[in-house]
């Protein structure tokens, strides 16, 4: 076992760290010295539902506007494509039709 000096050394040094050792806790001085945070004024149900709210309602707005400007764009190309084709047909149909009226007008002279 141990002898009686490694006793007493170990005895001492235990002491020793008892008494040296600090505890965790603030000084006066230090407490003293910062200053108290803000108080938090917290977000009421109210609010953030109505926030929570606000911000779907954009989010959502912006995804529709967003799909019918693409729809928008869509069916202007489709029309506008449509529409330079009914020209070309009635460009054909215009020249058609004076061949035959010249064939007629020949045909009685």
């Amino acid at each position: 076992m141990l002898s009686p000096a490694s006793s007493r050394i170990l005895a001492s040094g235990t002491r020793r760290a008892l008494l040296s050792s600090r505890g965790f806790h603030a000084s006066a001085r230090r407490m003293a010295d910062s200053a108290p945070l803000p108080a938090r004024k917290p977000m009421g149900a109210f609010r953030g539902g109505l926030f929570g709210f606000l911000f779907g309602s954009v989010l959502a707005g912006g995804a529709v506007y967003s799909y019918v400007l693409q729809e928008y764009r869509a069916s202007n190309e489709l029309l506008t494509e449509d529409i330079y084709t009914l020209q070309a047909s009635v460009t054909r149909l215009t020249n058609h039709i004076k061949l035959l009226e010249d064939k007629i007008q020949q045909k009685r002279k």
